[in-house]
């Protein structure tokens, strides 16, 4: 099972999207690896949604990179207002885990 992830930065507010098999343990990395990269600027990060992937890897894949090519900060706060999002290569469910 994969998932797409949208992380907050408490630094300056801004979205980092991306995919896993294992949600847990990539938020802990972004706020706790030792690498220095864009991610590790801007801790600490808060998790703001998650969406389980329906289909494999090539299908987070695709949803992750539909995400970002919109370089919409808006389109990120809707789809992480809504329950089920539809895009055009996946289909993406909220996780369980993260209902309200």
């Amino acid at each position: 099972m994969y998932y797409i992830y949208v992380l907050e930065s408490d630094i300056d507010k801004s979205y980092y999207v991306g995919y896993t098999n294992n949600v847990e343990r990539r938020f802990f990395d972004h706020n706790h690896s030792e690498h220095i990269t864009y991610s590790a600027k801007l801790r600490s990060w808060k998790l703001k949604a998650v969406f389980e992937v329906k289909g494999g890897l090539s299908e987070a894949m695709k949803a992750e990179k539909f995400i970002k090519r919109q370089k919409s900060r808006s389109f990120i706060d809707k789809i992480c207002d809504k329950d089920t999002i539809e895009l055009p290569m996946a289909q993406l469910v909220r996780a369980p885990h993260m209902r309200d």
